[in-house]
């Protein structure tokens, strides 16, 4: 067994996801300096035994991997490039793990770019939401070489549970990609047998549970019951960012001739929940989208 010190890690990006993955490295022993805009949740960081950075360029400078977890590729490009980004302030060979939700192209680009600066990249985004974040149960799908994902496998399993690479740069996306539009089939259908076993006078929770146990039964349904059954939809992953993931599928779907008649009507209902104001609400509140359908008001 190693007793190789482990690597410093710069972590950009302290949202929902960011913010308890980041928690669950300092809590493995990583030393963990992290940077985003919101000084609330660089205290926060701090508090967990973590180091707040002034800077992206100062949370990179030394570190020997970074990790990214923001909204979308925009973003991803926002931190990566530029005077004050990651590749011009990051040290050779440093080893950058982009966790964020982004195209694949966005992630080829990248790591062409970082080749050229000495930046070794891997695409790792994840599943399982705020609760397998906080968890450390997320599944991390991996894009790039063998060697640099062996190299940050001990930092994967200390956030999830399930750690697989799924091909070069880009993959790990295009799985993502792939895990959003199962989860948003399996969401609306979700909603609408709610809807369906409501207005038919069935006890719902009773119905939930043993639907649960059956072939029916999700991990989606199981993670997701109590947001249904007490209509919370405090947000654990946002419509706005299930919004943006539909967007991506579907183009990537286009771009390699693939047809998801399916997924084409649920990402409409994502848009159209979107559009009525609840962006900013967790997915299961397709729910909501169903009972408008069914004329209810809320």
């Amino acid at each position: 067994m190693s007793n190789a010190p482990l690597p410093k890690v710069a972590w950009i990006g302290l949202g929902i996801m960011g913010s308890p993955m980041s928690e669950n490295l300092v809590e493995a022993g990583y030393d963990v300096t992290g940077f985003t805009p919101e000084q609330d949740k660089l205290d926060r960081l701090a508090a967990a035994g973590g180091t707040a950075a002034a800077s992206i360029a100062e949370a990179v400078r030394d570190a020997d991997v970074i990790v990214t977890m923001v909204p979308a590729s925009p973003q991803v490009e926002a931190v990566a490039y530029g005077p004050d980004g990651i590749l011009d302030n990051a040290r050779p060979g440093a080893l950058l793990i982009d966790m964020s939700s982004i195209t694949p192209q966005t992630s080829v680009n990248l790591a062409g770019a970082a080749r050229e600066k000495g930046v070794r990249v891997l695409d790792a985004p994840v599943s399982g939401g705020e609760a397998g974040a906080v968890e450390a149960v997320l599944s991390i799908m991996v894009g790039g070489e063998q060697a640099d994902f062996e190299a940050a496998r001990p930092l994967f399993e200390a956030l999830g549970r399930t750690v697989v690479l799924c091909g070069p740069h880009g993959s790990g996306q295009t799985v993502k990609a792939a895990n959003q539009l199962i989860v948003a089939v399996n969401l609306q259908a979700c909603a609408e047998a709610v809807v369906f076993l409501e207005k038919s006078g069935v006890d719902l929770r009773a119905a939930l549970d043993v639907l649960n146990g059956g072939l029916a039964g999700s991990t989606v349904l199981t993670r997701k019951k109590e947001n249904f059954l007490r209509r919370d939809f405090r947000p654990g992953f946002r419509v706005d960012l299930h919004h943006k993931d539909m967007g991506i599928v579907t183009d990537a779907a286009r771009t390699v001739g693939a047809a998801l008649p399916a997924g084409a009507v649920v990402a409409q209902l994502v848009a159209s929940l979107r559009a009525q104001g609840d962006g900013g609400l967790d997915h299961s509140a397709l729910l909501r989208g169903v009972e408008r359908l069914s004329g209810a008001q809320v």
